[in-house]
């Protein structure tokens, strides 16, 4: 068993759908703007886990999304290769990050606002 698709919940999924395009370099698999429907993968494995951009549309979904973003928790990770220079390309295209590099016993991570209510983390691995 593997994971084929997964969903993160945001604002607006048609903008989230852009932010992760044009500015994360996830590429489409599935894009249907009149059904408010984005579904984006990885260039590196276009095979691999989808992600579906899931409206938060639902009383129980926003208020999810809140509260984790309030607790300043990040609604996922995504592993790179090196998150200093992921870190340095992301923010020289405009992106908001809360938390600067940071390198534990375990690994290197940086936290950003994804502009669709949510905290994302880069992780790249000791």
């Amino acid at each position: 068993m593997k994971i084929a698709l997964t969903s993160v919940i945001v604002e607006d999924p048609l903008k989230a759908f852009a932010f992760y395009t044009d500015t994360l370099g996830f590429v489409e698999k599935i894009y249907m703007p009149e059904a408010n429907l984005a579904i984006v993968v990885s260039p590196e494995d276009p095979d691999g886990t989808a992600l579906l951009l899931e409206p938060n549309d639902n009383p129980i979904s926003r208020t999810f999304q809140e509260a984790v973003y309030e607790q300043g928790l990040p609604l996922i990770v995504f592993g790179v290769e090196n998150v200093q220079e992921e870190y340095n390309r992301l923010k020289g295209l405009g992106v908001a990050f809360c938390e600067e590099p940071t390198t534990e016993e375990w690994g290197t991570t940086a936290i950003f606002e994804d502009t669709c209510g949510n905290l994302i983390q880069i992780q790249q691995d000791a």
